[in-house]
């Protein structure tokens, strides 16, 4: 299977739009209540090409590439959690959305959190999968600063297949569609200023500013589910679970043989378990 072909019978639509003066690439299937997808650092919305089909027959699926990733517009300057939060209250005013479902992988799942504790009025519910490096571990940040700067600076067919293998699991899932893909991206010009700013959360001084803790994730008052995996390169299952004490009345799940993109290496669990999830919710809120 290539991105495409898991594209290939759906009805859907790639498309810009402006989202407060920022040029947002957008992929977008479906009908029904909107799904807004966040990818994680330096990555785009190939990342959720194999769950468009599935998820698009339940919802309307939106997937963005977040400022200053894949084509979207790069400013100069530090991306902050706040900053990429901004963008997507951005995307969803210049949709006329009122209210959204929001699913976020690494970086993605930060930012929806972020976004849920600040902007609460426009979240139904959310799932987040392996929200990334929970207690900022040092040689973490170093790998992914360090890799990713390696992938963009030094683009070539190696670094890039590096760069996405750590991602997974099975390593065998690193397509030659996706390298291609991710090098286009990567060897853009724009990039290699972009992708400082990319990294700048893995700088522990800016990262500090946004680190998971009560005092903002308390403030999340929407349905959440956190889906981990046991293959996680950022943190072990062990140190997500405190995430759960920290967002109130959340839940906690665990996919099987799988690392950073469960939603790429598992589509159909991941799928199954962001229809149910969301689904289930909302049928209990309009219940009650």
């Amino acid at each position: 299977m290539t991105i495409w072909t898991d594209l290939a019978d759906i009805e859907y639509k790639l498309y810009y739009l402006d989202a407060n003066g920022i040029k947002t690439r957008v992929l977008e299937a479906g009908t029904g209540e909107p799904l807004i997808l966040l990818h994680g650092t330096g990555g785009h919305i190939e990342a959720y090409a194999r769950n468009m089909k599935g998820l698009s027959e339940k919802f309307r699926v939106i997937c963005i590439d977040m400022v200053g990733h894949g084509y979207s517009d790069k400013p100069n300057r530090e991306y902050g959690i706040d900053f990429y939060s901004e963008h997507l209250l951005g995307v969803i005013q210049a949709l006329g959305l009122s209210k959204v479902y929001l699913s976020g992988e690494s970086l993605g799942g930060w930012v929806a959190a972020w976004f849920a504790a600040e902007h609460p009025e426009y979240v139904k519910a959310m799932v987040l999968n392996t929200p990334g490096n929970v207690k900022n571990k040092l040689d973490v940040m170093t790998r992914l600063k360090e890799s990713t700067i390696k992938a963009v600076v030094d683009a070539n067919y190696e670094n890039v297949k590096t760069r996405l293998e750590w991602l997974m699991y099975d390593k065998s899932q690193v397509t030659e569609e996706l390298i291609q893909c991710r090098y286009h991206i990567y060897t853009r010009p724009e990039y290699k200023e972009a992708v400082y700013n990319i990294v700048c959360l893995q700088d522990i001084e800016i990262r500090e500013k946004y680190s998971w803790d009560s005092s903002w994730c308390g403030k999340i008052n929407v349905p959440t589910l956190l889906a981990w995996t046991d293959h996680d390169p950022t943190s072990t299952v062990e140190e997500g679970k405190p995430l759960q004490d920290m967002i109130p009345g959340s839940e906690f799940i665990v996919i099987k043989d799988a690392g950073h993109w469960p939603q790429w290496e598992k589509p159909e669990e991941f799928n199954e378990i962001v229809i149910n999830f969301l689904l289930e919710k909302t049928t209990k809120v309009a219940v009650q």
